[in-house]
């Protein structure tokens, strides 16, 4: 699959301009979120998200396909370490955070907290703590960032990570009351999980532990979770994603911490190397219709911080795929969506904590154009 990128075809001057002074420090992002952080509402318009100090920073398109965005917009959260997004079906967003309050004496007080954004450009609701797992102040302070779904029928799930490497899931029910926390009975587990809810509704969820990775599939939608087989792979931390490429199976995708590549693997297959030299951080996947072939696009940013893109057939990565620079630099993982056009779009954020954004042209293949500041 041909990726081209217009930034990158114009050689190697900067790539940021004078129009980067307009930048206001105090809405300045500094970290990423977590999970796919440009979403496209019921209204077709696309909004980014990232962490601020004092919260989250949200930018939104102000029509369809843009190109023209509104923001950044600040919705403060106070004491804010980790933040992770899921969409349901219904386009609502919900916000999972995990928020460590600082004490006189003794570990800070951490929790997870939630929150919904309805529509596209308007506020946020009210954030909700949905406690910690553990009761011990030693062992609560060491609770991982959550990770979550939201199923088909809009229930949401949410993965912790406890400080003595479990698993713990908490969910709601149809009446809207969530459920108690239930151990997933998982040892060893490492930061950061792919967790997919599948079109049918029951999940998938891969976890890196001790030589392999666990994984567990939902019996049924919004059902109980049964252990499968593991893995046997070694994930760089941090690095996996999932993507559902078939009805009821997904292709992982890491980066391989002995060889620095990026590998991808479905169950029953091989593990398929694919070259690249990730940084930390997870690999973005995305799938796309391109040229009228059902496709999958992945994009990573090198040890230099540079955002690197490729394409192939959905399920044929086996087939070759060529990373090729965007010419966009970032300290955080990109993003990748599509536009109510159907265009692929690259987000990054940049050295600034401003958001860019590149949209794929007419040409054939995935050809994207320089990234514009949003």
């Amino acid at each position: 699959m041909r990726v081209k990128s217009g930034r990158a075809d114009r050689g190697t001057a900067p790539v940021r301009t004078a129009r980067e002074h307009r930048s206001d420090d105090r809405r300045a992002a500094v970290a990423a979120v977590g999970g796919q952080w440009i979403v496209r509402g019921k209204d077709g318009r696309l909004t980014a998200y990232a962490r601020h100090p004092d919260g989250v920073l949200r930018w939104t398109e102000t029509r369809p396909g843009g190109p023209e965005w509104s923001g950044p917009d600040l919705f403060e959260v106070p004491h804010l370490t980790h933040l992770s997004l899921a969409q349901g079906a219904d386009g609502y967003v919900h916000f999972l955070g995990r928020r460590a309050v600082p004490k006189k004496d003794g570990p800070p007080v951490v929790e997870v907290m939630h929150a919904i954004q309805y529509q596209s450009g308007r506020g946020l609701g009210e954030w909700r703590s949905l406690g910690n797992p553990r009761k011990n102040s030693d062992q609560a302070s060491g609770m991982g960032a959550p990770t979550g779904i939201v199923s088909p029928s809009g229930l949401v799930h949410f993965f912790v990570r406890t400080a003595a490497g479990g698993v713990m899931l908490r969910r709601d029910d149809k009446d809207g009351k969530w459920e108690s926390w239930h151990n997933m009975n998982a040892r060893g587990a490492e930061e950061g999980m792919a967790v997919t809810p599948g079109r049918s509704g029951a999940a998938d969820l891969l976890v890196q532990g001790p030589g392999a990775a666990m994984h567990w599939r939902q019996t049924s939608p919004n059902g109980a979770f049964s252990r499968e087989q593991d893995i046997p792979v070694q994930m760089a931390s941090g690095s996996v994603t999932a993507l559902e490429t078939a009805p009821e199976r997904c292709t992982y995708y890491w980066t391989d911490p002995a060889t620095g590549g990026v590998m991808a693997y479905r169950l029953g297959g091989w593990v398929i190397p694919l070259g690249g030299t990730p940084a930390e951080g997870p690999v973005t996947a995305l799938r796309a219709p391109l040229d009228g072939y059902d496709c999958t696009v992945l994009a990573h940013r090198d040890l230099d911080g540079q955002v690197m893109l490729a394409a192939c057939g959905t399920e044929n990565e086996g087939g070759g795929l060529w990373w090729s620079p965007t010419g966009e630099r970032t300290g955080m993982p990109p993003a990748l969506a599509v536009d109510s056009l159907g265009r692929v779009v690259l987000g990054v954020i940049g050295a600034d904590g401003a958001l860019y954004v590149a949209r794929q042209n007419a040409e054939p293949g995935l050809a994207m154009s320089p990234a514009e500041r949003a």
